[in-house]
């Protein structure tokens, strides 16, 4: 049990502090920049630097796939645009959510689970937002990888749920939320596709969880025998 006077984020696994602060100490240098602390006259146009060096561009990734030509500069922006973000609000609603998340699904998920999930989601979800023809807008920020976590959470009460006799769907309230609040904001204050990447990620984080859990593929292969 963690003492009272002990901070939270003291008690934190390393894998999300690992994901986490490469996104902090980012987000402090682009907004440092932004704020003309550092970099100068120049340092203004770091961030949209940043976007356009790091994002995943639907466009990009369909002329690749077209043409079979894969670059690892920009194969590796399926793994970077996570980490880079729009703005500071940006940047810490994102953190947040890996914060609390990636410390209950640690909780029960091994590092190498949690770095599955986070990653797998990105890429998921990149490939499948980039393959909607109508997607132009560059996919940038971890939502669609922490929503890969909030896949991996809803996991976990759904097979608590299910191993109660319940049929597991109350598991679904948090996504269901989440993306019920999403759309109102978009509807209220516009708002691209974006929400697709992001209920891509959760899928994908829930469906990598049969695999990556703890006896995971046992469970899986248990419960098809079942049918």
């Amino acid at each position: 049990m963690t003492p009272p006077n002990e901070s939270p984020l003291n008690v934190l696994p390393p894998v999300v502090w690992a994901l986490a602060l490469p996104m902090i100490a980012l987000e402090i240098v682009l907004s440092a920049a932004g704020g003309g602390m550092i970099g100068g006259q120049g340092g203004a146009g770091w961030r949209l630097v940043a976007l356009e060096r790091f994002g995943l561009f639907p466009d990009l990734v369909r002329r690749m796939l077209a043409q079979g030509d894969f670059p690892p500069e920009h194969l590796a922006r399926f793994v970077t645009y996570p980490f880079v973000h729009l703005s500071v609000t940006h940047a810490v609603f994102v953190v947040v959510i890996l914060l609390a998340l990636g410390k209950f699904t640690a909780e029960v998920f091994r590092w190498w689970a949690i770095l599955a999930v986070f990653f797998g989601s990105a890429i998921g979800a990149g490939l499948i937002y980039s393959a909607i023809p109508f997607t132009t807008t560059p996919l940038i920020g971890g939502y669609p990888a922490t929503y890969g976590l909030i896949g991996a959470f809803t996991f976990l009460l759904w097979v608590r749920l299910t191993r109660l006799g319940d049929s597991g769907l109350g598991a679904f309230t948090l996504i269901g939320l989440l993306m019920a609040t999403q759309l109102l904001f978009g509807l209220l204050f516009g708002g691209g596709s974006e929400w697709i990447a992001d209920l891509a990620g959760f899928a994908i984080g829930f469906l990598l969880s049969f695999i990556v859990s703890p006896g995971g593929w046992s469970r899986l292969m248990a419960r098809l025998r079942q049918r």
